[in-house]
């Protein structure tokens, strides 16, 4: 048998072997089909993707949502620049 020490591991192979043993932060990750959430345009029939908030199509103007705006606290009707 050999009596020679054992050298103790240096500060990177430390941190190799922590890096090597982790794990996903959010576990596992799912696999599933790839989708595409759109919404044509019921003017001209271009495809955008769906996101809150959209009000105009890009392409033609038409308005997908129809908002009037009323005086509040922070927010006036009329002017907002001030």
């Amino acid at each position: 048998m050999s009596d020679t020490p054992q050298k103790p591991l240096s500060f990177i192979e430390k941190m190799k072997q922590k890096a090597a043993a982790q794990t996903s932060y959010g576990g596992d990750g799912k696999e599933e089909a790839a989708k595409v959430a759109t919404r044509d345009c019921p003017n001209c029939g271009a495809a955008r993707a769906r996101q809150d908030g959209l009000t105009h199509c890009g392409y033609c103007g038409f308005a997908f949502i129809q908002s009037n705006l009323t005086d509040g606290i922070h927010i006036k009707s009329t002017d907002n620049s001030q």
